[in-house]
């Protein structure tokens, strides 16, 4: 399957900040699993667990330098993980926003 073919199967909105004709699913995979993570729907996440297999998702959140708690949660409860295993859980911001307090 073409890259292009497969980024047109993500929901609509997902990258919608991002030229698509420009993102290939190989090149890409932590942009693109942080993003359905974040902001995707379930039938984003059939397709990136089709795509990549979870053993990689795991391996891609595990060097990410920022995720969402409740999607840390999530790929940890999923996986069978420890959130101490992610390095956006052990470097943590020292000032968080207010939003994130």
């Amino acid at each position: 399957m073409d890259s292009n073919d497969t980024i047109k199967q993500f929901t609509e909105n997902l990258f919608w900040d991002t030229d698509v004709s420009n993102l290939d699913v190989n090149k890409f995979p932590a942009y693109i699993i942080q993003r359905v993570l974040e902001y995707g729907e379930m039938q984003d996440w059939r397709l990136i667990n089709k795509l990549y297999g979870l053993p990689k998702i795991v391996d891609v959140c595990k060097g990410l330098r920022t995720l969402d708690p409740v999607c840390l949660s999530f790929i940890c409860a999923i996986s069978h993980t420890k959130k101490e295993d992610y390095r956006c859980y052990r470097t943590k911001q020292s000032a968080p926003t207010l939003w994130n307090s």
